[in-house]
């Protein structure tokens, strides 16, 4: 398949729908991109939090649904598919935020996190809804104590309980904005709740249409990134001053006393992270007290998550665009063809040659300061396959762990592309056994590792691993230099 070089590349919202992206900042809403989802998601405390009453009574319905399920999981005999029923949804890929990373499909909350749900809001939060430490009822508070229940549960959760919302806010945008040829009226599943007959129900909205499916917008004001105000990393890393801040003394006593007694001698920092959780398990009072000192701090939720978001923007929709406009101008970058392997070693070649010679470097700086996040550089290296005849996809995970890229024509051609950052502490182990067992989990021939560098430290480190193991010399291990301080002056980062 051959393409134009001067092929014009759509990459979000206002180029696919033909919209100004001024009418998407006014409408406040985020300029999705439409080739792959975006590492944000909307985190409820900034619902709770907020001054727009719109918001807060989002927060109350959740909250409401929340303690119809803590009644029912009282009901010991609830059947497994009603638990499916009330538990359970599809992420709600339409607004193409989450982890994905290619393309926009998850696999939203499956009965794994409905049981869960179901167990914690009888046993552990048998008073949510009723709390009087803390301000209000939160649904993140599954997370803190519940293995395996993450972000990305508790965004996909809220999402499809606010999801009337969001339908409503794209439908009216996209009457006011979008042209009849891109607009298409969908039948959508599980939009209300009805207490009475105690079953979703769907409703029909006029949407924004895509590929078959239609696209919700969301509101910036709601979004985060990295990671919810209220999460369990944060709680096990504050848990000494969380529990000093309990203040019944004989309650805060009790709970240093059993803490000690689950904490081994010489812990190693999974034990301590294990004694945590069986203390907070033991003692869920702690978790009112750490949610308490939380909402104390609510403005500070609502200045760090909006300026996750403005680098978001600057990141995803000034250097994406610019990166893509660089690799336009580099002769017949979007006309490479051949074998997978080939096809790939070629396209990461032109990328280093972006990277290196033609101030690309600038792309992987926000603020002067380097993106150290492979998920990042991804998504970068996915719009270098704009176009292309080969399918690109992420490697489904078998248990021995996804690798970054398969690229695939047919059967008999695939190959695996690797991302790592020179910083990667397991950087050296890495490449000694991990992509070998991709090839192997993949049907795979051929394999690309691909590093990246931000400084002359980690230029040395890289360099002496690959010689180590004998990888220096091998023409499909690539270096990528993003060093600022190397570069001609022309192409200088700001």
């Amino acid at each position: 398949m051959t393409v134009e070089t001067k092929v014009s590349v759509k990459l979000y919202f206002s180029d696919f729908f033909e919209v100004a992206p001024r009418a998407i900042e006014r409408s406040g809403a985020f300029n999705i991109s439409l080739l792959s989802d975006l590492p944000l998601f909307i985190d409820p405390f900034l619902l709770f939090n907020s001054r727009k009453r719109e918001y807060q009574a989002l927060h109350d319905a959740m909250i409401a649904y929340l303690r119809f399920l803590r009644d029912k999981s009282s009901e010991r005999s609830l059947e497994s598919g009603l638990i499916k029923a009330l538990y359970t949804f599809p992420e709600v890929s339409q607004n193409w935020f989450g982890f994905a990373e290619v393309g926009n499909k998850g696999s939203g909350l499956g009965v794994r996190f409905a049981e869960a749900l179901h167990r914690n809001l009888g046993r552990v939060f048998h008073d949510f809804g009723d709390e009087e430490v803390t301000k209000g009822s939160h649904l993140e508070e599954l997370c803190l104590i519940e293995q395996g229940v993450g972000r990305d549960n508790i965004s996909d959760f809220t999402t499809n309980l606010i999801k009337r919302f969001l339908l409503e806010y794209t439908q009216t945008f996209a009457r006011r904005f979008l042209k009849r040829k891109f607009r298409k009226r969908f039948l959508v599943n599980k939009v209300r709740f009805n207490y009475k007959t105690e079953t979703w129900e769907n409703k029909s909205f006029v949407l924004p249409s895509f590929d078959g499916d239609f696209v919700l917008l969301t509101p910036k004001d709601m979004l985060t990134r990295d990671a919810a105000w209220i999460n369990k990393d944060d709680l096990l890393s504050e848990f000494d001053s969380v529990s000093d801040a309990v203040e019944n003394d004989e309650l805060r006593a009790q709970i240093n006393n059993y803490f000690i007694k689950v904490l081994p001698e010489n812990a190693t920092a999974k034990e301590r992270k294990k004694a945590v959780l069986r203390t907070i398990r033991r003692f869920p009072e702690l978790i009112n007290t750490y949610i308490q000192t939380k909402e104390r701090r609510g403005a500070q939720a609502v200045r760090a998550s909006s300026i996750k978001v403005k680098k978001s923007e600057e990141l995803y929709l000034h250097n994406f665009r610019e990166l893509v406009g660089l690799l336009r101008e580099f002769s017949k970058f979007y006309s490479v063809a051949g074998n997978t392997y080939n096809e790939s070693l070629k396209r990461v070649h032109f990328l280093k040659d972006v990277i290196e010679n033609k101030g690309g470097h600038k792309l992987f700086y926000v603020k002067g300061q380097p993106l150290q996040r492979e998920a990042d550089l991804h998504i970068m290296y996915r719009l270098t396959w704009f176009a292309a005849s080969a399918d690109v996809s992420r490697e489904v995970n078998d248990g021995r762990g996804p690798a970054d890229f398969k690229i695939s024509l047919g059967s008999s051609d695939k190959s695996i592309v690797e991302f790592k950052l020179a910083s990667n502490s397991q950087l050296e182990r890495n490449l000694s056994r991990q992509t070998h067992v991709y090839e192997s989990a993949s049907d795979a021939s051929r394999s690309i590792k691909v590093i990246m560098f931000f400084s002359a430290d980690e230029e040395e480190r890289v360099k002496g691993i690959l010689k180590r193991l004998k990888l220096d010399e091998k023409p499909d291990v690539v270096l990528i230099d993003a060093r600022p301080d190397n570069k001609p002056s022309g192409s200088k980062a700001a």
